[in-house]
């Protein structure tokens, strides 16, 4: 269950993976001490083991609780005004404003590739959203089009040194010619696509042929006139493809031997088996639709193709091919990204690092409109005593509303490095101590201090070669926040692009101090590591929840259940058998 959580998770933000399980343990043994000590801490039970089980429960319970209705604030507040505000604009710009979404994109291919291929891997990413970019229209637009289609837009080549990764144009179909590909020719080639079989079929899957007692000859013949009138069908659909002037054929299946013999003598190329996700890019590309019915063939189903020809990458042949006028229509240059790597593993490695740059940038960049509409409604100017903020005005709580809504609007990254960590972490610190000075919590933990106690554990981690780095660290951070974190300055929501000296200021705090230079740690997305803190407490509170664990001899298939777990429990009942 801690798997399927994990790649749930990561699925969604692209990254955090490593982070979700330091977070989760450290919660795990934090909550597990703190139910050892005190058992009876909410309600008593029969026994101390029951305890302990309901008392860790209800700590998993409140701290899910906490982080939905506090953990917003708290990080607009306390974490966001050390931020550095990104824009997807800025992705595609060839300027030197450019310098955060660059650094942003280095050090998360760093984090999965390495430092050998990330500036490598991050120029090729740029590269392909330029390309991709659509005129007058958003870039999340683009960006979410190239993740929803990066099965059918990219090619995994092993073999081959990762600096032959690349861009071509136009479309790679990972299938080969069923029949002798075109020649070249001067003029725009003609192509349709095929969802069905072009030469009817007598049976089909679930078809069962019953043949009664009659005459032999008489249930012969008609097989045969069947048979004759399919390949008389054929020729007909053939020749209705050769008057539009079509020579590619792109099909869904497989055909048979009579089509394919069919579209040889007439000059035809045809690629069968093409894969849906192919299809469906290939049809809004090219503006066209498939052909359902081959008796019903029109000038929309017809596409123009400047050009279709075999392409050799590593050891395969694959089709290559290009639309006509589809940076006319689109206003995009359509190209396909070609991932090579020595190894089959390494290739599947850099494509799922390259897939996942996109989820990452497209939860770091897009509104986080779930927060934003809680702010709207849990944070009038009134109860900002709440949060710890007794010496700020009306008029200054509103602001920091605002703020907020400005800043999820546009993106918003931070040091690496345990920054958003050390961030968090004081302001729990504070907003504990506050709870404890107004509210007489001596009976009951502050499940602040555990969500608190645990974060410091992603930190230790990242510098558990050398403690006093991370004491170092921790003080660097500290040390930058004012005494009234939550004054800000309505000047840090024009804050955007690097300073003259080439690094990057994170924070203009009220007081004017710049903060929390850019080094070389890189830079991460407040909104990823907000959804990771998320996940991580559901995951939590799914665990606690869990009273007996239950073997079966008999693998239960159902939809949470994928191979590996099946494969698990069957050799689990094996080896108890």
């Amino acid at each position: 269950m801690v798997v399927r959580c994990v790649w749930k998770h990561s699925t969604i933000t692209g990254d955090g993976s490593k982070t979700f399980v330091l977070l989760l343990a450290s919660l795990l043994r934090i909550i597990h001490a703190t139910a050892t000590k005190d058992p009876h801490m909410f309600q008593p039970h029969n026994s101390t083991e029951a305890s302990e089980a309901a008392t860790a429960r209800h700590l998993a319970d409140r701290l899910l609780e906490f982080a939905l209705t506090e953990l917003d604030k708290l990080i607009v507040l306390n974490v966001l005004p050390h931020g550095f505000r990104v824009s997807l604009e800025n992705f595609t710009a060839k300027t030197q404003h450019d310098l955060s979404c660059q650094t942003l994109l280095v050090s998360f291919f760093r984090t999965r590739l390495g430092y050998a291929y990330c500036d490598f891997f991050r120029n090729l990413f740029c590269e392909l959203l330029s390309h991709w970019k659509v005129k007058d229209d958003r870039p999340s637009f683009s960006m979410q089009f190239l993740n929803n289609s990066f099965l059918a837009l990219h090619t995994q080549v092993s073999g081959v040194p990762v600096s032959c990764s690349r861009l071509i144009e136009g479309q790679v179909i990972h299938r080969d010619f069923a029949t002798p590909c075109p020649q070249v020719r001067k003029q725009p080639l003609k192509a349709v696509v095929f969802n069905g079989y072009l030469q009817p079929k007598l049976l089909t899957t679930g078809d069962v042929l019953e043949l009664r007692c009659g005459d032999k000859v008489t249930e012969d013949r008609g097989i045969v006139h069947f048979s004759s009138w399919t390949e008389k069908s054929v020729e007909s659909i053939i020749a209705t493809l050769q008057s539009f002037g079509v020579s590619v054929l792109l099909c869904a299946l497989k055909q048979s031997s009579a089509v394919l013999a069919a579209a040889t003598q007439a000059g035809m190329c045809l690629v069968e088996c093409v894969s849906e996700e192919e299809i469906s890019l290939f049809t809004q590309l090219s503006g066209v639709t498939p052909i359902s019915d081959c008796r019903r063939i029109h000038p929309e189903h017809i596409a123009t193709l400047t050009f279709c020809k075999p392409l050799l990458l590593g050891a395969h042949r694959y089709v290559h091919l290009d639309f006509h006028d589809c940076e006319e229509r689109l206003k995009v240059k359509p190209c396909s990204l070609v991932i090579c790597a020595p190894s089959e593993g390494q290739a599947d490695q850099h494509a799922c690092a390259f897939q996942d740059a996109f989820r990452m940038l497209l939860t770091a960049l897009e509104p986080v409109r779930k927060t934003q509409t809680a702010l709207e409604e849990t944070i009038p100017s009134k109860k900002c005593t709440s949060l710890h903020a007794d010496n700020i005005s009306n008029g200054t709580a509103c602001r920091v509303h605002l703020h907020q809504k400005c800043v999820t609007e546009t993106g918003c990254v931070i040091s690496a490095g345990g920054t958003f960590e050390f961030l968090l972490h004081h302001a729990l610190h504070q907003y504990g101590h506050s709870c404890s000075v107004s509210v007489n919590t001596s009976a009951v933990v502050p499940v602040s201090q555990l969500l608190e106690k645990a974060l410091l554990s992603v930190p230790r981690q990242i510098y558990s070669h050398n403690l006093k780095h991370f004491l170092q660290a921790q003080t660097r951070v500290v040390a930058l926040i004012p005494k009234q974190p939550h004054a800000l300055s309505a000047n840090f929501i024009h804050t955007e692009g690097p300073l003259g000296d080439g690094k990057l200021s994170l924070c203009s705090c009220k007081n004017g101090n710049m903060s929390l230079k850019l080094l070389d740690l890189g830079l991460e997305s407040v909104s990823c590591k907000y959804q990771l803190v998320l996940a991580v407490l559901q995951c939590l509170t799914n665990l606690l929840r869990i009273n007996m664990v239950l073997r079966t001899h008999a693998v239960l298939h159902t939809e949470s259940h994928d191979s590996l777990n099946a494969h698990s429990e069957s050799s689990e009942g094996e080896d108890e058998d």
